[in-house]
C-alpha cells in the first residue's frame, strides 16, 4: 500500500518538501491556511523561485499523487504521517523564535489525527519544542498518536537536490515504530547510502541550529579577517585560498564578501543564544553576538565604502546595485545585505536603482520607495557607482567595456568579490572590494 502524508505549511520548506515526497511515489497532501496559495500551488506554479522545484511540483499534481487543500481535517483523515514545515520567524521586539504557527498547527490538526499517527516536526525549533508538542497532543489527540523530529538542511537554490538527495537524514525519536515509519520514507534515500542517524529529541532539534551556527561563525570569521587585510594592505581572497588548504578548515564558506541574509541564519543564531539563555547556558554562545554584529558590520562598511568612492556624499549621485536577493538562484530578500546596503544608500541621499534577475517583485513588496529596473543595462545607465552586491552568475559574465560606455562614472565595489579585479581595471574602472587591496 502507498505511503499517504500530509505536509503542513506550504512556504518554502513545505512545498518542496511535498513536492519531493511525492516524487518518490508517495500520495500527498499540502495545507495551507492561505487559499490563494494553496490555489496557485494545485495549478502546479510554484509561487516564489527555486531552480527546479516547478517542473517536479507539476509532474506529481499531473499524475495524482499530490494535491493541496486548506483543511487539516482533510489531512487527517488523508494521512496517517503528517511533517509540520509551518514558518519559525524572529519574534517581534525579541531575539526569540515565533512558535504561533507551530504550535497553531499542531493544535489545529490534533482532532482530526487517526489512532496510532505520527506528527514529524521538519521545522527549524528552540530545544524542547518536541517533547512540549508531545505533551501537547497527548492532552487533545486521539490514542497513540507519537511525535518525531526531521530537520530540515536545505539550501535555497539546491532545495530539490538537496531533499531527494541528503547528505544526512537525523531524526529525532523515542520509539522503534516511529524510526521504522521513517525509516519506510527515506527507504530510497537510505538505499543510496544516505546516512541515517537516529537521536533523542533534543540532540536532533540542536542539529539544524548547530549547524547554522558553525556556518555562520566560519562566514563572519573571514569576514572579521577581511577587516583586518584591509587595515594591513593584504588580500583576504589570498588569504582564504590558503588557510582553505588545511583539511582542518577548508575552503566552503570561506568567501569574504557582504556576509549572510536570507530567512534562516540570521534568526536562527538568534533564537539560539536566546533559547540557551532560558536553559542557563547563554555563556556558552556569547560568540554569536559578535558573529551576529561582524555580519552586520560588513553591510555598514560598503555603505561607508560607497560614500568614500563618491567623494564623501552621495547627494546628486545614481548608485546602481546589482542584487537583491540574499543569494543568487533565489528570489528570496528576506534579510538581505544587498536590499540593507541599496535603502541605506537611499537614506543617505543617492539615487539607487536595483537590478536582480528573480527578486525584485519581492523587494518590491518590502521596500515599494526604491526604485527597480528589470533590464540590467538599463539600470546600469547614468550610474556613479556600481555595487555588486548578490552574486548571480549574470554580474560575473558582464562585459566592463560594454557597461561602461553607459555609466556615468566607473566606479564599481565588488561586495561579493567574485569580478574578475583585472578585467574592470582594464577598461578604464575603479575598482574596491572588501578586504582587498584597492589597486
Amino acid at each position: 500500500m502507498t505511503l499517504r502524508l500530509s505536509v503542513i505549511g506550504t512556504g518554502y520548506l513545505g512545498a518542496t518538501h511535498a513536492a519531493c515526497m511525492a516524487e518518490l511515489g508517495y500520495e500527498v497532501i499540502g495545507v495551507d491556511i492561505d487559499p490563494a496559495k494553496v490555489a496557485i500551488l494545485q495549478s502546479g506554479t510554484v509561487p516564489f523561485y527555486e531552480p527546479g522545484l516547478d517542473e517536479v511540483l507539476a509532474r506529481n499534481i499531473a499524475a495524482g499523487r499530490l494535491h493541496f487543500t486548506t483543511s487539516l481535517e482533510e489531512a487527517g483523515a488523508f494521512a496517517s504521517i503528517h511533517f509540520i514545515c509551518v514558518g519559525t520567524p524572529q519574534a517581534a521586539g525579541s531575539q526569540r523564535a515565533d512558535m504561533s504557527q507551530v504550535f497553531g498547527s499542531v493544535d489545529g490538526l490534533a482532532p482530526f489525527l487517526q489512532p496510532g499517527a505520527l506528527v514529524v516536526g521538519k521545522s527549524t525549533v528552540p530545544v524542547g519544542t518536541a517533547a512540549m508538542i508531545e505533551e501537547q497532543l497527548k492532552a487533545i489527540a486521539a490514542p497513540g498518536v507519537e511525535v518525531a523530529w526531521n530537520p530540515e538542511f536545505l539550501r535555497e537554490g539546491f532545495a530539490v537536490e538537496d531533499t531527494l538527495h541528503p547528505d544526512r537524514l537525523v531524526i529525532g525519536a523515542r520509539s522503534q515504530r516511529a524510526e521504522d515509519l521513517l525509516r519506510e520514507v527515506y527507504a530510497p534515500m537510505i538505499a543510496e547510502g544516505i546516512p541515517f542517524l537516529v537521536t533523542d529529541f533534543p540532540t536532533a532539534e540542536l542539529v539544524k541550529v548547530s549547524a547554522n551556527s558553525f556556518l555562520a561563525t566560519k562566514i563572519s570569521f573571514i569576514n572579521a579577517m577581511a577587516e583586518v587585510c584591509e587595515a594591513a594592505g593584504a588580500d583576504v581572497t589570498k588569504l582564504a585560498e590558503a588557510i582553505g588548504y588545511d583539511t582542518r578548515i577548508g575552503s566552503r564558506f570561506l568567501a569574504a564578501g557582504l556576509g549572510f541574509g536570507g530567512g534562516c541564519l540570521p534568526k536562527d543564531i538568534r533564537a539560539f543564544m536566546a533559547r540557551a539563555g532560558e536553559l542557563g547556558a547563554d555563556e556558552a554562545l556569547m560568540f554569536l553576538r559578535e558573529v551576529d554584529q561582524i555580519n552586520l558590520r560588513r553591510r555598514s562598511h560598503t555603505v561607508d565604502l560607497a560614500r568614500k568612492t563618491l567623494g564623501g556624499s552621495f547627494t546628486d549621485k545614481r548608485v546602481t546595485v546589482l542584487g537583491a536577493a540574499f543569494k543568487p538562484n533565489s528570489d528570496d530578500v528576506r534579510d538581505s545585505p544587498a536590499l540593507d546596503v541599496a535603502v541605506a544608500m537611499n537614506n543617505a541621499g543617492a539615487d539607487v536603482v536595483v537590478h536582480d534577475p528573480k527578486g525584485l517583485a519581492n523587494a518590491a513588496r518590502v521596500y515599494p520607495t526604491l526604485r527597480y529596473d528589470n533590464d540590467v543595462m538599463a539600470a546600469l545607465t547614468g550610474a556613479d557607482l556600481v555595487v555588486h552586491a548578490t552574486e548571480w552568475m549574470l554580474y560575473r559574465e558582464l562585459d566592463p567595456a560594454a557597461v561602461a560606455a553607459v555609466v556615468r562614472q566607473r566606479h564599481v565595489i565588488d561586495a561579493r568579490n567574485t569580478l574578475d579585479p583585472a578585467l574592470w581595471r582594464a577598461a578604464g574602472w575603479s575598482y574596491r572590494a572588501l578586504g582587498r587591496p584597492n589597486a
